[in-house]
């Protein structure tokens, strides 16, 4: 039971920090636009990549630089171009309200959810690299993984369903401009990060 909290802890510890996967879930939350599919994605991403890290992958993603330089740059790409979207529509007025305009197809909202899940590049430096390596010091690595995964579960379908509470003071579209401008900024100072990091 202590390594399925440890590994509890320490994924919360990395997961709860405010960067692009969380922003996309929030913003999926407040539109209440197919957050469930979008809560699953995200956790069984960072199952699958939780489970390579703590079978080796992290060791061996180490000892590859040109792999790290590869996913860093794409990510960072990746990241400022979202930022770029978010500042147009905190720009415009009527890209604000949730219910002015038709919700993003299914595939398209999973799509844009394992772009956020597997190009950033912190999330495999989070789970695969740093997490699997701390695992791999735990007596019982496997519960350690189980326990990074529940805190995964239950802070994505916090995030995403907890999000609906916020409708009624987000029905203003004062109120997505400042949300879209935060989550802009974010994906800057996570890309900028990235990029000197």
């Amino acid at each position: 039971m202590g390594s399925v909290l440890a590994g509890f802890g320490f994924s919360l510890a990395l997961i709860v920090a405010i960067g692009a996967q969380n922003a996309f879930v929030l913003r999926q939350g407040l539109r209440r636009e197919h957050v469930l599919p979008v809560v699953a994605v995200c956790v069984a991403g960072d199952a699958t990549l939780m489970a390579a890290g703590i079978a080796g992958l992290g060791a061996l993603l180490t000892g590859t630089p040109a792999v790290l330089t590869a996913v860093r740059w794409g990510g960072v790409a990746f990241l400022l171009g979202y930022a770029v979207l978010a500042a147009r529509r905190a720009l415009r007025p009527t890209a604000l309200a949730p219910l002015d305009r038709p919700p993003a197809t299914l595939r398209a909202t999973l799509l844009a959810c394992l772009a956020f899940t597997f190009l950033n590049p912190h999330v495999y430096l989070d789970t695969v690299v740093l997490l699997g390596t701390v695992a791999h010091q735990d007596p019982n690595r496997w519960a350690f993984g189980a326990g990074a995964v529940t805190a995964s579960l239950v802070w994505f379908a916090g995030l995403g369903l907890g999000a609906r509470r916020l409708g009624p003071v987000l029905a203003h579209p004062a109120a997505w401009r400042v949300i879209d401008g935060v989550i802009a900024v974010i994906m800057v100072v996570v890309a900028v990060s990235v990029a000197v990091g």
